[in-house]
């Protein structure tokens, strides 16, 4: 008998671990590798992703899923196992991103709009045949001048809660991501204007959900943290990010849903963790939070791999113990020193 998306998406969030996400499109993915001197080919890129998969003390321990790119669910290990099943026969759940990109919202300057909807029943289809039990739509909202406008908060969630209701049609658990970005241009996003937009685009995205008839205890939040924007030119200190990250999600966010994963979105790696660390800590909370981290888990172990085979051990070391790192933020007992200890 198949799982239920409730049973998958508590799996998804299982106390101590999270989600790795390995989606980045060809484009962000040969920039990861350009930075380290590699080209960026097909089988570059598998030779990188299965060199994580097969971490085995990382994915055992503390990934429970993980978010591929289209190409990257379709690919098969050096030994010929496709690289799904890597996934899951380490105890983790193969997810996939469906989205094809943010693109400009039509006469709305600065503003931008998810598409991928069309076909998208018929891929969730081919996608479930290969292995996937999660799917992640990202939706970006940028704040600046006289934006996020209603029109793109709405367009977005709107979006959001169509992908989500096709996922769930399908057996798939749908990850709905609507990030406030933090790094827009906008001199005057200090952390009360990031609560503002963050509590908007929750609020809207929910209410569309519900319009949806999308299950709430089938489907997992991937929301950005309430922070000042990169260009803002004010700081927060860790206890405050936490709290108003909190204090927003029980404001917007119902009990029902399972587990709230968050991105990183361009936080330093250790930023990511102690954030998450301190959320949990801090906080008596309704649905378990956890990370669903990309370059925040991913480069360290980047930057050690370099590319060499005989690099391998290195590069799943500085996986495992990132993910380690995060998985006792999800616990709420990671502490500073931890990162000095095991440098």
């Amino acid at each position: 008998m198949s799982e239920s998306l409730e049973d998958i998406a508590n799996r998804m969030v299982v106390e101590g671990k999270g989600i790795l996400a390995a989606d980045e499109s060809s484009g962000t993915i040969k920039k990861r590798f350009d930075s380290i001197g590699v080209e960026s080919t097909e089988e570059s890129r598998r030779n990188y992703r299965e060199m994580l998969f097969r971490a085995d003390d990382a994915m055992r321990n503390y990934i429970s899923g993980v978010i591929l790119y289209d190409e990257t669910l379709r690919q098969s290990a050096r030994d010929g196992t496709p690289l799904a099943e890597l996934i899951a026969a380490a105890g983790a759940v193969p997810g996939i991103k469906v989205d094809a990109g943010a693109k400009p919202l039509a006469l709305a300057p600065g503003e931008q709009i998810t598409e991928g909807l069309d076909g998208l029943r018929e891929r969730l289809k081919n996608y479930y045949g290969l292995g996937a039990r999660f799917a992640k739509w990202r939706a970006v909202i940028a704040i600046g001048g006289d934006r996020p406008s209603w029109n793109c908060i709405q367009a977005n969630a709107q979006a959001l809660a169509r992908y989500a209701a096709l996922c769930q049609e399908n057996g798939i658990v749908p990850i709905v991501e609507p990030e406030v970005l933090m790094d827009g241009p906008d001199s005057v996003h200090d952390i009360d204007r990031c609560y503002e937009v963050t509590e908007w685009t929750l609020n809207t995205v929910f209410d569309q959900l519900y319009d949806a008839n999308v299950a709430l205890e089938g489907m997992i939040l991937k929301p950005n943290m309430v922070v000042p924007g990169q260009k803002s030119g004010t700081s927060a200190s860790v206890e405050e990010v936490a709290a108003k990250t909190v204090r927003v999600l029980k404001s917007t966010v119902p009990p029902a849903v399972p587990g709230i994963a968050f991105l990183s979105g361009g936080q330093s790696d250790e930023e990511a963790t102690a954030h998450l660390a301190a959320m949990n800590a801090m906080f008596d909370l309704p649905w378990k939070l956890t990370f669903s981290y990309g370059r925040a888990l991913q480069a360290a172990a980047l930057k050690a791999w370099g590319g060499k085979v005989e690099n391998e051990k290195a590069g799943q070391s500085a996986f495992a113990h990132r993910a380690r790192m995060n998985s006792l933020a999800a616990l709420g007992s990671w502490k500073p020193e931890m990162e000095r200890e095991a440098a």
